[in-house]
Protein backbone atom coordinates (compact mmCIF):
# COMPACT_ATOMS: atom_id res chain seq x y z
CA UNK A 1 0.00 0.00 0.00
CA UNK A 2 1.46 3.39 -1.00
CA UNK A 3 2.38 6.07 1.47
CA UNK A 4 0.04 8.98 2.02
CA UNK A 5 0.07 12.25 3.91
CA UNK A 6 -2.06 12.45 7.03
CA UNK A 7 -3.61 15.85 7.67
CA UNK A 8 -4.47 16.88 11.22
CA UNK A 9 -8.05 15.71 11.89
CA UNK A 10 -10.92 18.18 12.05
CA UNK A 11 -13.43 15.75 13.59
CA UNK A 12 -11.41 12.61 14.35
CA UNK A 13 -8.64 10.48 12.86
CA UNK A 14 -10.97 7.45 13.01
CA UNK A 15 -12.63 8.87 9.88
CA UNK A 16 -9.41 8.71 7.85
CA UNK A 17 -8.69 6.14 5.16
CA UNK A 18 -5.30 5.05 3.79
CA UNK A 19 -6.79 4.89 0.29
CA UNK A 20 -9.25 7.07 -1.58
CA UNK A 21 -12.83 6.51 -0.40
CA UNK A 22 -15.81 6.43 -2.76
CA UNK A 23 -18.90 7.54 -0.86
CA UNK A 24 -22.48 7.65 -2.14
CA UNK A 25 -24.90 10.30 -0.90
CA UNK A 26 -28.61 9.48 -1.02
CA UNK A 27 -31.36 11.95 -0.18
CA UNK A 28 -33.98 10.80 2.34
CA UNK A 29 -37.65 11.56 1.55
CA UNK A 30 -38.94 14.44 3.63
CA UNK A 31 -42.40 12.85 3.82
CA UNK A 32 -41.05 9.60 5.29
CA UNK A 33 -38.28 10.43 7.73
CA UNK A 34 -37.80 14.18 7.77
CA UNK A 35 -35.35 14.58 4.92
CA UNK A 36 -31.61 14.98 5.21
CA UNK A 37 -29.34 12.40 3.61
CA UNK A 38 -27.43 9.17 4.18
CA UNK A 39 -23.83 8.47 3.13
CA UNK A 40 -22.87 4.88 2.26
CA UNK A 41 -19.60 3.18 1.33
CA UNK A 42 -18.92 0.90 -1.67
CA UNK A 43 -20.63 -1.96 0.19
CA UNK A 44 -23.82 0.12 0.65
CA UNK A 45 -23.17 0.29 4.40
CA UNK A 46 -24.37 3.54 6.03
CA UNK A 47 -21.33 5.32 7.49
CA UNK A 48 -22.79 8.81 8.01
CA UNK A 49 -26.18 10.51 8.07
CA UNK A 50 -27.22 14.15 8.25
CA UNK A 51 -30.33 15.51 9.94
CA UNK A 52 -31.75 18.91 8.99
CA UNK A 53 -34.74 20.94 10.15
CA UNK A 54 -37.18 18.23 9.07
CA UNK A 55 -35.92 16.17 12.01
CA UNK A 56 -34.38 18.76 14.31
CA UNK A 57 -37.28 21.17 13.87
CA UNK A 58 -35.05 24.26 13.73
CA UNK A 59 -33.82 25.95 10.56
CA UNK A 60 -30.13 26.71 10.20
CA UNK A 61 -29.07 23.71 12.29
CA UNK A 62 -27.61 20.38 11.16
CA UNK A 63 -26.44 17.21 12.90
CA UNK A 64 -23.92 14.82 11.34
CA UNK A 65 -24.07 11.26 12.72
CA UNK A 66 -21.77 8.29 12.34
CA UNK A 67 -22.90 4.89 11.06
CA UNK A 68 -24.16 3.91 14.52
CA UNK A 69 -26.37 6.99 14.77
CA UNK A 70 -24.15 8.85 17.24
CA UNK A 71 -24.02 12.63 16.79
CA UNK A 72 -20.46 13.65 15.89
CA UNK A 73 -20.95 17.19 14.56
CA UNK A 74 -23.42 19.94 15.40
CA UNK A 75 -23.54 22.71 12.79
CA UNK A 76 -25.47 25.96 12.94
CA UNK A 77 -25.64 29.20 11.01
CA UNK A 78 -24.18 32.16 12.82
CA UNK A 79 -26.19 35.36 12.38
CA UNK A 80 -24.14 38.52 12.77
CA UNK A 81 -25.30 41.65 14.53
CA UNK A 82 -24.88 43.61 11.30
CA UNK A 83 -28.34 42.44 10.17
CA UNK A 84 -29.95 45.76 11.15
CA UNK A 85 -27.25 47.66 9.25
CA UNK A 86 -27.85 45.54 6.15
CA UNK A 87 -31.57 46.32 6.29
CA UNK A 88 -30.81 50.03 6.52
CA UNK A 89 -28.44 49.80 3.56
CA UNK A 90 -31.14 48.00 1.60
CA UNK A 91 -33.73 50.64 2.41
CA UNK A 92 -31.52 53.44 1.11
CA UNK A 93 -30.64 51.51 -2.04
CA UNK A 94 -27.03 50.59 -1.24
CA UNK A 95 -25.27 47.25 -1.49
CA UNK A 96 -23.29 45.75 1.33
CA UNK A 97 -19.54 45.33 1.20
CA UNK A 98 -17.93 41.87 1.02
CA UNK A 99 -17.10 41.98 4.74
CA UNK A 100 -20.69 42.84 5.65
CA UNK A 101 -22.02 40.08 3.40
CA UNK A 102 -20.31 37.25 5.21
CA UNK A 103 -22.46 35.03 7.36
CA UNK A 104 -20.90 31.96 8.91
CA UNK A 105 -21.68 28.33 9.59
CA UNK A 106 -20.02 26.92 12.72
CA UNK A 107 -19.20 23.22 13.20
CA UNK A 108 -18.82 21.82 16.72
CA UNK A 109 -17.81 18.43 18.04
CA UNK A 110 -20.50 16.90 20.23
CA UNK A 111 -20.12 15.60 23.77
CA UNK A 112 -22.98 13.41 25.03
CA UNK A 113 -25.14 14.83 22.23
CA UNK A 114 -24.39 18.48 23.05
CA UNK A 115 -22.16 20.94 21.14
CA UNK A 116 -18.73 21.25 22.72
CA UNK A 117 -15.58 22.29 20.82
CA UNK A 118 -15.67 24.57 17.74
CA UNK A 119 -13.64 22.86 14.98
CA UNK A 120 -14.42 24.70 11.75
CA UNK A 121 -16.17 27.74 10.28
CA UNK A 122 -17.53 28.20 6.76
CA UNK A 123 -18.30 31.52 5.09
CA UNK A 124 -21.73 31.75 3.50
CA UNK A 125 -21.36 34.10 0.52
CA UNK A 126 -25.07 34.29 -0.26
CA UNK A 127 -27.07 36.21 2.36
CA UNK A 128 -30.03 38.30 1.23
CA UNK A 129 -28.19 41.15 -0.48
CA UNK A 130 -25.13 39.39 -1.91
CA UNK A 131 -25.47 36.57 -4.39
CA UNK A 132 -21.93 35.41 -5.11
CA UNK A 133 -18.51 34.92 -3.56
CA UNK A 134 -15.99 32.27 -2.60
CA UNK A 135 -16.97 29.51 -0.20
CA UNK A 136 -14.09 29.08 2.20
CA UNK A 137 -13.64 26.95 5.31
CA UNK A 138 -11.40 27.73 8.27
CA UNK A 139 -10.24 25.04 10.68
CA UNK A 140 -10.37 26.32 14.25
CA UNK A 141 -8.49 27.69 16.02
CA UNK A 142 -7.07 30.10 13.47
CA UNK A 143 -3.36 30.76 13.55
CA UNK A 144 -1.18 33.64 12.38
CA UNK A 145 -2.29 35.19 9.11
CA UNK A 146 -4.19 32.09 8.05
CA UNK A 147 -7.75 33.13 7.21
CA UNK A 148 -8.92 29.95 5.48
CA UNK A 149 -7.82 26.34 4.98
CA UNK A 150 -10.18 24.90 2.36
CA UNK A 151 -12.37 26.25 -0.43
CA UNK A 152 -15.23 24.89 -2.52
CA UNK A 153 -14.97 25.35 -6.29
CA UNK A 154 -17.46 24.51 -9.03
CA UNK A 155 -21.22 24.02 -8.79
CA UNK A 156 -22.76 21.95 -6.01
CA UNK A 157 -26.22 22.33 -7.58
CA UNK A 158 -24.96 20.65 -10.77
CA UNK A 159 -23.05 18.06 -8.69
CA UNK A 160 -19.77 19.16 -10.22
CA UNK A 161 -17.58 20.66 -7.53
CA UNK A 162 -14.54 20.02 -5.38
CA UNK A 163 -13.22 20.78 -1.92
CA UNK A 164 -9.59 21.91 -2.17
CA UNK A 165 -6.92 22.82 0.36
CA UNK A 166 -4.91 26.06 0.35
CA UNK A 167 -2.34 24.54 -2.00
CA UNK A 168 -5.08 23.83 -4.55
CA UNK A 169 -4.98 20.06 -4.07
CA UNK A 170 -8.33 18.27 -4.32
CA UNK A 171 -9.50 16.87 -0.99
CA UNK A 172 -12.90 15.62 -2.19
CA UNK A 173 -14.62 15.57 -5.57
CA UNK A 174 -18.42 15.69 -5.79
CA UNK A 175 -19.97 14.34 -8.98
CA UNK A 176 -22.46 11.98 -10.56
CA UNK A 177 -21.80 8.51 -11.91
CA UNK A 178 -24.11 5.80 -13.18
CA UNK A 179 -27.64 5.72 -14.55
CA UNK A 180 -29.29 6.35 -11.17
CA UNK A 181 -27.08 9.31 -10.29
CA UNK A 182 -28.51 12.81 -10.04
CA UNK A 183 -29.32 15.50 -7.51
CA UNK A 184 -30.76 12.95 -5.06
CA UNK A 185 -28.02 10.32 -5.48
CA UNK A 186 -24.42 11.31 -6.14
CA UNK A 187 -20.83 10.33 -5.52
CA UNK A 188 -18.12 11.86 -3.33
CA UNK A 189 -14.51 10.72 -3.72
CA UNK A 190 -12.35 11.61 -0.70
CA UNK A 191 -8.58 11.45 -1.07
CA UNK A 192 -6.53 9.37 1.40
CA UNK A 193 -5.46 10.98 4.65
CA UNK A 194 -8.39 13.39 4.89
CA UNK A 195 -11.20 13.49 7.46
CA UNK A 196 -14.32 12.07 5.79
CA UNK A 197 -16.62 13.31 8.57
CA UNK A 198 -15.39 16.86 7.95
CA UNK A 199 -16.08 16.47 4.21
CA UNK A 200 -19.62 15.29 4.96
CA UNK A 201 -20.09 18.29 7.27
CA UNK A 202 -19.12 20.68 4.47
CA UNK A 203 -21.48 18.89 2.06
CA UNK A 204 -24.29 19.17 4.62
CA UNK A 205 -23.82 22.96 4.69
CA UNK A 206 -23.74 23.18 0.88
CA UNK A 207 -26.96 21.14 0.79
CA UNK A 208 -28.66 23.53 3.21
CA UNK A 209 -27.32 26.69 1.59
CA UNK A 210 -28.87 25.63 -1.72
CA UNK A 211 -32.25 24.72 -0.20
CA UNK A 212 -32.00 20.98 -0.68
CA UNK A 213 -32.65 17.92 1.53
CA UNK A 214 -31.77 19.44 4.92
CA UNK A 215 -34.00 22.50 4.46
CA UNK A 216 -37.71 22.56 5.28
Amino acid sequence: MGAYTTIAPVVSKIFYSSSHAVLMVRRRPATVNGGGFVVTDHGQRAIFSVDGCGIIGVSGQLIVRDGDGNAILFIHKKLFQVAEKLINLYLIGRYCSSAECKHWWKGYLTDYGEPSKLVFSLQDPKPVLCMKGDIRVTVEPKGGNRHWDYEVTGSFVQRSCAIKNRAGHVVAQIGVKGMMAGSDFYQVVVQPGYDQAFVVGVIAILDNMHGESTRC
